[in-house]
């Protein structure tokens, strides 16, 4: 047996079950059996004239304009839904579009606005402005909420849910143009509900999609169903239902749960893997294979579930022995069984890891996992005159799937059995003929198909690096096929090379797919219940049109997901497995979201099928991912009784004391953090806790509680949540803040402000524009999401204290807080959408660089003021001694990144040799970002 943390590499991978029928230890298997919310109509806010009781009768509202509304007062552009593109006039170019509000243009639409009617008339008359705050929200009334409770958050996300969805992220033709962004994560089994699991990694990628999106790029972030295997199956089964029906309706539920969450799919490159239009292509892709001379079928040693009865790959078999799937003890049995050649490709996969620098902490163990990757060795027992010796020889063999055509086993003249102690020395000595290769009286048994095999002295010494013996095959060595040809061995042919380079299957795709037969009766046990479908089963040959039989073993799921990323980048054709031409715009994967557990064996098979499809010239890149991003688990608070039984939480006290302990029994309580399952009552239902805290806080809290790749601790009385909301009201009450000083009935004037309040201004600027470079870099870098906002957050802050004419005068206020709102728009769709709404009516605005006209998603991401942050020529990097600070060494720009040389400039510095000369420096962390070297020094 292998362990299941390793798979050398001279295993292939099977990928058919079978029923019980023998095999090789050896050999890796694979296998299984297969097989709204009402939403508010568009438009802006109502018009405050519009009937009371016409909302009443209808129950929603109606945006259709009055008779006596739809003339001078119908709403353009100033009003909420007006800002964001009413239909009257969102298909027409920008030029067509109204300006951004003036008080000459707006005059006619001010009566349409009870917040802006009353402004315009106090301002006139030049009585002070009062504005009168209402309990909705501004997109559906026209009149600014002061402050974001509860109430305010829910009207929010109702009213702007549809309305983002619209947006959508089909790609056009006109998009092309643009630089590709193709974000990727792992899609879901559909097993009926989302876990907060889906949930974090699904807000992952729509985050950083919205974000490519702002900067111009054309994104895809599709969406699809991981739909065959042996669990969907088996929960049909339990509840008596057909599994076709089963995952169709968790398809359908799951999709709706996504949607409820405002996740922003290329939902028009939706697939399903058990859907006939994909898995053609998955067959067509196996023919390949097999025509490759890449799937082969033989009796194997497989580890079987007897409980899924079924077979497991090595690596779906636990440190325990037990079926990471039933967690039934696994055993052993021999099976005849289909296997993928994987081995083929096991040195390009290992050598092409240095092409994938971006693949941290996941290069090691994907390296592991290949092995070794020039071939193995194999144990033969010899025998003379018929008799075991009782000793053995290791043979190597760079061809180990070839081990049925080998004619002899060679070892060279410095070997030790012609030199060491042997029993066999004498009589290889005496079959040696110096300067020949001599056949031997002794002879080798290979192991995996007894058959015996002649030892011979080769003439030459050398047989390349350490090697001192080799297994001789002649199908696939010129070598090993002129020893056996001049010694007259025979051998049989394991490797048949057709004209055309190939054995074909079939001829075409056209034969295919192979449609599975509508079954009736599933019990969950013993071998492929395709086999009970005779008429199936039995059929015409699609060559010979002469009476056959179809394969009932089936392929696990993970061929389905070794290639759905190549399917998404030409999810309707019909004609082939994709089209290479747009497989090859989109390819690779810019960034693969997805769970640190499948780094081993999703990562190693979808890389397999990529190099593959590459050789078949069906793409020209090699790697299907540039990027990885594992995020971690999420965990929740697990409580288990000293016999192991796991409690709900209504079963524990948790006021006694620090040890909870059962409220029956009163026994104490282990407690610890496991990942969430229903078994272990420690799950979180997604649908509840988007009903207490809403979309965007639930978004905000994944992000912020911890970094991506880090497990998250499921508590929401941590200070992760409290933090997000008081963030939420905090941006809220800075957009009204904002939005109160331009009512004031003064007009801004940059020009008023003191010289201490620019100098303030341009601190602020500067800040800002530090801000938007450390946020990019986290969104484009270190995908460190959980500091992007805790920047934003700092510059939240930073506006907060800001002086009140400020607010009013400032260019650089207003500015950064546009740019605030722009840069958490990713983060939490809904509430910036709104406060950008509340951004868009302010009269007079002082930034240019905005499209007014367009909803905060369709804003361009901020820039960098590239003469704000110039670097200099001389970066003062701070150097502290273990932990404090010491002070600041002058060191070149185009060093600073490098940690030996600016560790060399410190020690020679006045500082260095005052307080680090003499003493035993144990490390050095540099941190080139934040211009910081820490020394950590021996007391």
């Amino acid at each position: 047996m292998v362990p299941p943390d390793r798979r050398p590499q001279d295993q292939d991978v099977s990928v058919f079950p079978a029923a019980p029928g023998g095999a090789d230890e050896e050999d890796s298997h694979v296998p299984t059996r297969s097989h709204q919310e009402t939403q508010p109509q568009p438009g802006g806010p109502r018009n405050p004239g519009e009937s009371s009781s016409m909302i009443r009768k209808s129950g929603r509202t109606d945006d259709k304009p009055t008779e006596e509304s739809s003339s001078s007062t119908r709403r353009k552009h100033v009003t909420g839904q007006g800002v964001l593109g009413r239909a009257d006039w969102k298909d027409k170019p920008r030029s067509a579009r109204p300006a951004s509000p003036t008080l000459g243009s707006m005059a006619s639409s001010w009566p349409t606005l009870g917040l802006c009617a009353s402004l315009l008339t106090r301002r006139l008359s030049g009585s002070p402005s009062v504005i009168r705050w209402t309990r909705s929200i501004y997109s559906a009334t026209g009149k600014w909420t002061k402050e974001y409770t509860a109430q305010t958050r829910k009207a929010v996300e109702k009213w702007w849910h549809q309305r983002i969805k619209e947006q959508g992220s089909t790609i056009s033709e006109a998009d092309k143009s643009k630089p590709k962004f193709y974000v990727l994560s792992m899609f879901p089994y559909p097993s009926g509900r989302l876990h907060m699991g889906h949930v974090r990694v699904y807000t992952i990628s729509d985050t950083i999609a919205r974000f490519q999106k702002m900067r111009g790029m054309q994104v895809i972030h599709p969406m699809g169903w991981d739909a065959f295997g042996l669990p969907a199956e088996n929960a049909a089964i339990e509840r008596n239902l057909h599994p076709q029906s089963w995952t169709q309706s968790n398809i359908e539920h799951m999709r709706s749960q996504l949607d409820r969450l405002g996740l922003c799919f290329s939902w028009d490159r939706e697939i399903t893997t058990c859907l006939p239009d994909y898995y053609k292509w998955t067959q067509y892709l196996f023919i390949k294979l097999y025509e490759a001379g890449l799937a082969y079928q033989k009796e194997a040693l497989v580890n079987w579930d007897p409980v899924d009865q079924t077979v497991l790959a090595n690596e779906q078999v636990d440190e325990h022995g037990q079926s990471w799937r039933s967690g039934a003890k696994v055993e052993q049995r021999f099976l005849k069984q289909w296997f993928l050649r994987t081995t083929a490709y096991a040195k390009a996969m290992q050598d092409a890891l240095a092409q994938l620098p971006e693949w941290y902490g996941i290069k090691g163990m994907q390296a592991h996992w290949i092995g070794d990757c020039v071939g193995c060795h194999l144990d033969f027992a010899l025998k003379m005159d018929g008799q075991d010796t009782r000793e053995k020889l290791t043979a190597y063999t760079a061809t180990p799937e070839a081990i049925y055509g080998a004619s002899h086993v060679a070892i060279a003249p410095s070997h030790s059995l012609l030199h060491g102690c042997s029993s066999l020395r004498e009589a290889l000595r005496g079959a040696q003929v110096p300067g020949k290769d001599c056949l031997t009286p002794v002879v080798a048994v290979d192991a995996l198909t007894q058959r015996e095999l002649p030892v011979v002295v080769l003439a030459e010494a050398d047989l390349g690096g350490s090697l001192d013996s080799r297994i001789g095959i002649p199908s696939t060595s010129l070598e090993d096929t002129r020893v056996a040809q001049v010694l007259g061995l025979p051998y049989p042919s394991v490797i048949e090379t057709l004209p055309d380079g190939t054995e074909r299957l079939c001829s075409s795709a056209e034969d295919l797919p192979v449609t599975l037969p509508s079954l009736t009766a599933f019990t969950g046990k013993g071998g492929s219940p395709l086999a009970a479908a005779s008429e199936w089963v039995n059929c015409a040959c699609p060559r010979c049109k002469g009476a056959a039989r179809r394969e009932t073993d089936t392929m696990d799921t993970f061929v389905d997901s070794a290639w759905y990323y190549f399917r998404y980048t030409d999810p309707r054709n019909p004609h082939r497995p994709f089209d290479p031409a747009m497989a090859d715009f989109w390819m690779p994967v810019d960034l693969y979201i997805g769970g640190k557990e499948h780094a081993v064996m999703h990562l190693f098979y979808a890389r397999f099928f990529s190099h593959f499809c590459h050789d078949q010239k069906m793409v020209k890149h090699r790697e299907p991912f540039h990027k990885l991003l594992p995020q971690g688990l999420i965990k929740g608070q697990t409580f288990r009784l000293p016999s192991g039984q796991y409690l709900p939480r209504e079963q524990v006290d948790l006021t006694v004391g620090p040890v909870p302990v059962h409220v029956e029994t009163r026994a104490p309580l282990a407690v610890t953090w496991e990942k969430m399952s229903k078994s272990k009552h420690n799950g979180v239902d997604p649908e509840d806790v988007v009903a207490q805290y809403g979309v965007d806080t639930t978004r905000l809290f994944l992000l912020f509680a911890a970094p991506p790749e880090k497990d998250l601790l499921w508590d929401v009385k941590t200070d992760a949540l409290p933090g997000v909301l008081r963030w939420q009201q905090r941006l809220w009450s800075l957009v009204t803040r904002f939005i109160e000083a331009r009512a004031s009935g003064m007009d801004a004037q940059p020009t008023l402000l003191q010289a201490e309040e620019k100098a303030e201004a341009r601190r602020l600027w500067q800040y800002r524009n530090a801000v938007v470079a450390q946020v990019t870099a986290h969104f484009t870098e270190d995908f460190s999401l959980h500091s992007a906002i805790a920047q934003l957050m700092g510059l939240s802050n930073a506006l907060a204290q800001a002086s009140r004419r400020l607010v009013l005068h400032s260019s650089e206020f207003e500015d950064a807080l546009c740019a605030l709102v722009v840069m958490a728009a990713p983060m939490a769709p809904h509430l910036t959408s709104e406060l950008w709404a509340g951004l868009a009516l302010v009269p007079r605005k002082l930034c240019a660089c905005y499209a007014w006209d367009s909803g905060v998603l369709q804003q361009a991401w901020p820039t960098v003021d590239p003469q704000v942050l110039q670097q200099p020529d001389v970066v003062q990097v701070a150097v502290l001694i273990n932990n404090k600070a010491c002070g600041t060494v002058p060191v070149p720009q185009q060093v600073v990144r490098d940690q030996a040389r600016v560790h060399e400039l410190v020690l020679q510095s006045q500082l260095g040799a005052r307080l680090l000369q003499g003493r035993s420096i144990k490390k050095a962390i540099l941190s080139p970002r934040t211009a910081l070297i820490n020394f950590l020094v021996q007391e």
